[in-house]
């Protein structure tokens, strides 16, 4: 008989029949493209495009748990300083695999990375053609060289917003605070009841312009968003120290 966790249990009581090309998970059928079968008994589900994997009867993210020696960990935070870029990962959709980019003080999927730097800065100038961030305590800035920095944070609408140059001015109602970046894993967001990162179409969540829209969807705003899907944002590092990715993102 197959085994599931309360949660998936839940879920499957309460889905729609799916008239597909079902599988065997022991004795159960399970629809592949929402489920994955673990050890031919434990099923667990797909959350935005990750098939999660099991660990002695739980299911978990890759992006922010490990299982070693049959022990579910948390995965270790990117250290200090070091510089990571967001890379969107859900193989259902069409920006799979595209970078977040700063435009507009805002975090956007795919598209150009905006940047500048003062022509008296010369050749010390960062190439700033990525869009690079670092992470400590549960606070994220942006990885740039100018004096006092860019601090990023979600803003009222749960967007991801970052400060303009020379400027500490953040949007009151702004969330600084609560987000994990894991080595080897994934960047989230855990303020709200965080339910994790969405993909929104171009004006689906009212961001405006042509770029898909990056937006932490949580209990106060899951059913405004039901054009958007859920997408994990996988951390890739690029460097430490001195690397820095721009003068300033504008």
């Amino acid at each position: 008989m197959v085994r599931r966790s309360p949660l998936i249990a839940a879920v499957l009581a309460h889905a729609p029949i799916v008239l597909g090309a079902l599988q065997n998970c022991g004795r159960s059928q399970y629809d592949p493209s929402q489920y994955v079968c673990w050890e031919n008994y434990f099923l667990c589900p797909v959350t935005a495009g990750e098939p999660l994997s099991w660990c002695s009867g739980a299911c978990y993210s890759k992006y922010m748990y490990t299982c070693a020696n049959k022990v579910l960990t948390l995965l270790p935070a990117v250290s200090a300083g070091t510089a990571f870029q967001l890379i969107a990962s859900n193989p259902t959709l069409p920006i799979h695999g595209q970078p977040i980019t700063a435009g507009g003080l805002h975090w956007n999927i795919g598209g150009t990375t905006s940047s500048y730097c003062p022509t008296q800065v010369g050749s010390a100038c960062p190439p700033g053609n990525i869009t690079t961030m670092v992470a400590t305590e549960g606070r994220v800035s942006m990885n740039v060289m100018v004096p006092g920095g860019q601090q990023a944070y979600l803003d009222p609408y749960w967007n991801m917003g970052y400060t303009q140059a020379h400027s500490a001015y953040i949007p009151p109602g702004s969330i600084t605070t609560g987000f994990g970046a894991y080595e080897g894993g994934g960047f989230v967001n855990l303020n709200g009841n965080g339910w994790g990162w969405v993909a929104c179409p171009p004006r689906a969540s009212g961001g405006g312009g042509p770029q898909w829209n990056l937006v932490a969807r949580n209990s106060t705003n899951a059913e405004t968003l039901s054009s958007c899907t859920p997408i994990n944002l996988k951390i890739e590092v690029v460097g430490s120290g001195s690397s820095f990715g721009a003068w300033q993102y504008t």
